[in-house]
């Protein structure tokens, strides 16, 4: 009998990626979403036998505990994402961000795998010189990567647990976000045209979401191996500032102009490069390219209408 996956977020931008990629390996998908940003981002996962959907909030014990205990594998994705939306409500970015994930280990056996995803935007604000490894210092400077941060370790000294540290994620999903930076250069450049760019110099590691969904999946199918670890997650040829960045996508959109500001910051102060060996000698290397993700949004956003999309 195929294993039952529980998936809380389920219709968010990784969601809805992950969850189809579940079902076509197999596995039973059981999803509980708030359906906040999105009414319609799991429609064309209805045809499925292996799909369920509840209607619901992942901090809600009584719905739940009996969904946890049903299921072989939790996968909590139901989050306030990104550092501004956690600052707007501190309170809600809590109870979900922390207080949920905290429950559903609670509520679930030690037999019970979770896959807890988290940022590797806890190293913070380092030189972007050196790699960042699983054992480098976490010092997050967000109120959004501390919280992340903390879940990490109160799950990593809890059995049958393993937590991945995700780059910044890029590309084309059902549910889309436009806050992350790949995703919002390109935006910038198919839409606007043009981009202002504060702290050029700062750097990033950059993953494809479809290459994230398959870590999932690498991570269910090699459990007994990973457990207990956290892991980095990223393209290891995508430890990028945001300047070269930017300059990758204009050889895609030519009329891009960029403008690197001489005065003025970006409140965004994360800073960092990332090795992904770990995961690597786990068996799990991304292949999709940054110059794919790029190329995939372009024809993507030629979709969308010229009026932004917002987590908001």
């Amino acid at each position: 009998m195929s294993k039952r996956v529980l998936v809380t977020g389920g219709a968010g931008y990784l969601g809805s990626v992950l969850c189809e990629r579940l079902l076509h390996s197999g596995y039973q998908v059981i999803v509980v979403d708030n359906l906040l940003y999105s009414q319609h981002a799991l429609f064309h996962l209805c045809s499925h036998r292996g799909f369920d959907f509840h209607y619901g909030d992942a901090r809600d014990e009584k719905q739940m505990n009996p969904l946890v205990a049903d299921a072989d594998v939790l996968i909590p994705l139901a989050a306030i994402v990104g550092a501004p939306a956690c600052d707007r409500d501190p309170a809600l970015a809590t109870s979900v961000n922390l207080e949920a994930v905290q429950m559903m280990n609670r509520l679930r056996s030690k037999h019970q795998l979770m896959i807890y995803p988290t940022t590797n935007s806890g190293y913070g604000a380092k030189s972007g010189k050196v790699h960042c490894t699983e054992d480098t210092l976490l010092e997050p400077i967000s109120f959004y990567g501390k919280m992340k941060a903390q879940a990490e370790t109160e799950l990593l000294q809890c059995k049958n647990v393993i937590t991945l540290r995700l780059a910044t994620v890029f590309g084309m999903s059902p549910r889309m976000r436009l806050d992350l930076l790949v995703n919002h250069f390109v935006h910038s450049a198919v839409s606007e045209g043009y981009l202002v760019l504060f702290e050029k110099d700062f750097k990033r590691n950059y993953i494809h979401i479809r290459d994230v969904a398959d870590c999932f999946m690498h991570c269910i199918e090699n459990a007994d191996a990973m457990v207990g670890r956290c892991y980095n997650v990223g393209l290891d040829a995508a430890n990028l500032s945001k300047e070269e960045l930017a300059l990758k996508i204009k050889e895609y959109v030519p009329e891009f102009y960029l403008h690197a500001a001489p005065v003025g910051e970006d409140p965004d102060k994360r800073n960092y490069i990332v090795s992904n060996q770990r995961l690597c000698e786990a068996g799990f290397e991304a292949h999709r390219t940054l110059d794919q993700g790029i190329q995939e949004l372009i024809k993507g956003y030629r979709m969308l209408a010229r009026t932004p999309l917002k987590n908001s």
